[in-house]
């Protein structure tokens, strides 16, 4: 098992049929962007730890790799962590990324979305992101969440939600 997907049990306070909660912020690149900008559209809005790591690394390049087929089904990907925009840069040009990330230094998306609190790696405990996928439909519900992602083949288990 990745020692990176180690963590402490997570209850997420958001529920599959929920309005999701609104969000205005920074991506790669220095552009402002609000979740309401995508009204009509699929959103598939990932969580992840942190930039150019292992786990975060396979889960971005998996995305990447599908991104034809997101395009297809008219989907949004984004990805959210509390990264800096510089650190974002770099990432998505390292990887070629053809999606944007979501820069939430103050942290304000990854509590709105219950996915910051307490994690473990390596019998160590300390306060940060889960690794949480929410498909978001069109009128602004949350269609699926996934609260345990193997990063290897989340991209896969995201299209099959989404179907054509």
């Amino acid at each position: 098992m990745n020692l990176y997907c180690l963590m402490a049990a997570l209850e997420l306070t958001l529920k599959e049929g929920d309005k999701a909660p609104p969000f205005t912020s920074t991506i790669n690149g220095g552009t402002t962007i609000s979740l309401t900008d995508f009204s009509g559209k699929q959103v598939v809005l990932y969580f992840y730890p942190k930039d150019d790591t292992p786990g975060c690394t396979k889960e971005a390049c998996g995305f990447r790799d599908s991104w034809k087929e997101f395009e297809d089904k008219g989907a949004i990907v984004f990805g959210v962590s509390v990264d800096s925009v510089k650190k974002h840069d770099k990432f998505v040009e390292k990887y070629s990324l053809p999606f944007s990330l979501i820069s939430d230094e103050d942290q304000k998306i990854v509590n709105d979305y219950g996915v910051w609190g307490l994690k473990k790696f390596m019998g160590r405990e300390y306060i940060g992101i889960h690794r949480v996928t929410f498909l978001i439909e069109p009128d602004g519900t949350i269609k699926k969440i996934w609260p345990k992602v193997k990063p290897e083949i989340h991209a896969e288990e995201v299209l099959e939600a989404i179907g054509s």
